[in-house]
């Protein structure tokens, strides 16, 4: 068993400290926010993720697992600590690092014995390496610390099962002795562990995102010309995902990708490679096609309803992907907005989120949504959604249309009762 502090009570760490807490370490999630200790300690969860309450109930019953907002002491106390605050985006793509540099001040300003200082945090090239100099600058001996980085890998939704059945962990190091330590932290199984350099682990975090973009994108591509010669694109990707070389996941056309992760690391790839004067034209295109692609399914739905002014759309999940409550970046949203500034009159139901956005009406009732609707449209592919009684979908609308954004829905049921099905590469 360690005594590991975690800085930052958001997803990422949130996730992280309920399941190093079930491996057995001792485990302080800290945040400087106190509301949100607060909630943690009365038992409320700020966020959503199948699991987690259960899993941090539990655990701060059994006393491995607590929180508090006294940042200072809860990594003066141990010797692991573990960065996991928000890095979020500005506008020229870049990463901001502030919560990054109010951590490690407090660090470097109350190291008093050895301690390991993992970066959990998605962090752009150089940041772990400049951080190490950090600590040399303020005059803190080499033998008192050591930098890693180790960037996390969780899908959200399904982030615990992540943890618990990792395809690989990543560590950046720039010495040998904290390995040891490491080997420790996360039961991996057979997962392959993966030493590396400092940048090298950041770049690994960097490269994996904007490699799932690019899949993403060029499944919407091809789910174009897929349209265009009017063919399925489902057997397309179907015979893809066959080929080892390529697999399976993420070659599903939609909308678009979004989340706190894939748009906002290909940005900030693109501007660290820039930085660099590297050019980023693959990178490029992935982003142009992803904001793209709501304009794309807006001219879909155009083809059946020439005019949106005045017409009552109904828009089916507000979230970036079903299973989380996470709004940013979402294409639903940016469907939504469009569809507004057309003069739609917007109506929404998602199972876990209601929309509070002005000039929409969000809905605590799937069926209330449709009622009179004109268009109805899956945003996000929530598995309720996808099994809808299709024939009160019917009775309930004005119209019929049905704009598959997700390409979630079996196009024959929908037809079968008496709807009109809208999607892209699909027959």
């Amino acid at each position: 068993m360690m005594n590991i502090c975690i800085v930052g009570a958001g997803y990422v760490g949130l996730t992280t400290a309920a399941a190093l807490a079930e491996f057995g370490h001792d485990v302080l999630c800290v945040d400087i926010e106190q509301s949100k200790i607060d909630m943690l300690n009365q038992g409320l969860i700020p966020i959503y993720e199948p699991g987690l309450e259960e899993l941090i109930r539990k655990n701060v019953q059994n006393g491995n697992l607590h929180f508090s907002f006294d940042v200072k002491e809860g990594i003066k106390n141990n010797q692991i600590i573990q960065i996991a605050v928000g890095t979020p985006p500005k506008k020229d793509g870049s990463s901001d690092l502030g919560y990054i540099h109010n951590v490690i001040e407090v660090v470097h300003s109350t190291i008093q014995d050895y301690k390991i200082v993992i970066t959990k945090s998605t962090v752009p090239p150089g940041t772990n390496e400049w951080i190490h100099q950090r600590f040399l600058d303020e005059g803190i001996d080499e033998k008192l610390f050591d930098i890693v980085s180790n960037p996390e890998f969780l899908r959200e939704g399904i982030a615990l099962w992540d943890i618990f059945h990792p395809n690989k962990i990543v560590f950046g190091t720039r010495t040998k002795r904290p390995i040891k330590v490491l080997k420790k932290l996360y039961q991996s199984g057979r997962a392959p562990v993966i030493f590396t350099s400092l940048t090298g682990a950041e770049m690994i975090k960097y490269a994996s995102n904007a490699f799932l973009a690019t899949k993403i994108s060029f499944a919407n591509e091809t789910a174009r010309i897929c349209d265009a010669y009017n063919v399925e694109y489902s057997d397309v990707a179907l015979g893809l995902g066959t080929d080892p070389r390529i697999g399976r996941d993420f070659l599903k056309a939609g909308l678009g990708f979004g989340g706190s992760c894939l748009p906002k690391d290909l940005r900030s790839l693109m501007y660290s490679a820039q930085r660099k004067n590297v050019d980023t034209r693959l990178l490029d295109a992935v982003l142009e096609i992803n904001n793209t692609q709501v304009e794309l399914y807006l001219k879909k739905l155009n083809t059946h309803l020439p005019d949106f002014k005045g017409k009552r759309i109904t828009v089916w999940g507000v979230t970036f992907k079903p299973n989380t409550d996470d709004l940013r970046f979402s294409p639903a949203i940016a469907l939504i907005s469009e569809l507004v500034n057309k003069g739609a009159n917007v109506h929404t139901y998602d199972p876990i989120v209601q929309l509070q956005l002005p000039a929409i009406c969000s809905h605590a009732n799937q069926n209330e949504s449709i009622t009179n609707s004109d268009a109805l449209i899956i945003a996000t592919e929530w598995e309720q959604f996808l099994n809808s009684n299709w024939a009160e979908v019917k009775s309930r609308m004005s119209g019929s249309i049905i704009l598959d954004a997700r390409n979630c829905l079996d196009a024959e049921t929908i037809r079968k009762n008496g709807l009109i099905y809208l999607g892209v590469g699909r027959r």
